[in-house]
């Protein structure tokens, strides 16, 4: 029987996925559970409309990182921190600094776990590279100021 799975079954299918299984496994599990439904015409259309509505959500969801990395880059974040001689920093700042500061002076909230930055130690500029989505990497400039 040829089965349309609705969700991951292991070792079975992905969701969204067609293909051919025993008619007792289909009917007395795949189906009494709502893992799958029976591949109708009506049920292939249906998968075909779903899979363009994920492409379109895919595809928007990409331009809206594209032009967040045009906005990103323009910008420069500045945090004042206090530091002893030669630039070095009492501490360091972290990527959860680094995220509050954003959102505080330009109103823009990226998760501190998307930064790519161990902690910047000194004063002065530097690039955080910041992780939008699988294909799109951003710039941030964050400039470390002493706190007076």
């Amino acid at each position: 029987m040829r089965v349309v799975f609705l969700k991951d079954v292991k070792g079975k299918g992905k969701k969204g996925e067609v293909k051919n299984v025993a008619d007792g496994y289909a009917h007395n599990f795949l189906i009494k559970n709502g893992f799958a439904v029976e591949a109708s015409n009506q049920a292939l259309s249906q998968l075909e409309g779903q899979k363009k509505l994920e492409e379109k959500n895919a595809a928007a969801e990409l331009q809206a990182a594209k032009d967040l990395k045009d906005e990103l880059e323009k910008l420069e974040v500045k945090i004042a921190a206090k530091s002893g001689e030669g630039g070095r920093l009492f501490g360091s700042i972290s990527t959860k600094q680094i995220a509050a500061s954003l959102q505080k002076e330009h109103g823009i909230k990226i998760d501190k776990r998307k930064m790519d930055c161990e902690g910047i130690r000194s004063l002065g500029y530097t690039n955080v590279p910041v992780k939008l989505h699988h294909d799109v990497k951003a710039t941030l400039k964050v400039h470390v100021v002493e706190e007076a």
